[in-house]
């Protein structure tokens, strides 16, 4: 009996001295999955915050399109009133002459009221001259293409508008042309 409990403990040993290879063995091969583990976590968090980064970028950049198509709307008209600035222009100094003859006053009269039309229908839709004579000049809406010298007027007043400037809603269809008093002592 005594043998049959040596050979007992002995077993237990054995199994207890397998056990704590298999222990130490177990240990020595989770080290490397938890380190992976680890990485893979990283990673995980690190796919998680580029998803998010992409997602933040991809709604502002729908914003952003968004935003563009409501200017493009606001503005589409601007290029064509652009383009009819100048015939318009045109016709402005037609109408605007004086003339002797009865018959081409009558008749310059029916042109001067289409273009009091045409002026209208600009101002309803946004567009509105710029204003110049007699006030300060200034680089944003108007363009200086000569200068004055009256020592009466303060330095910087416009004296004369050459060419008339206009605003389509709050942009610069074309600046005013003019001529800007200056003077020096």
């Amino acid at each position: 009996m005594d043998e049959l409990k040596k050979d007992k403990d002995l077993k237990e040993e054995k199994t207890s001295s397998a056990n704590g290879k298999t222990d130490q063995s177990e240990t020595k091969k989770s080290a490397p999955r938890r380190k992976k583990v680890a990485d893979l976590e990283a990673e995980v968090q690190e796919l998680k915050h580029d998803l998010l980064r992409s997602q933040a970028d991809f709604e502002n950049f729908k914003k952003r399109i968004n935003q563009e198509r409501i200017q493009d709307r606001k503005y589409a008209g601007m290029d064509i009133i652009h383009d009819l600035l100048i015939p318009i222009d045109q016709l402005n100094k037609v109408v605007s002459m004086e003339v002797s003859d009865e018959v081409l006053k009558k008749y310059l009269l029916g042109f001067k009221m289409i273009n009091d039309q045409i002026y209208q229908t600009l101002e309803d839709n946004g567009v509105t001259p710029i204003k110049s004579i007699g006030e300060k000049f200034d680089p944003k809406v108007h363009y200086a293409v000569e200068k004055d010298s009256n020592k009466e007027l303060e330095n910087g007043i416009i004296t004369e508008e050459i060419q008339k400037g206009y605003m389509y809603k709050d942009r610069i269809i074309r600046p005013a042309m003019v001529k800007v008093n200056e003077w020096s002592d």
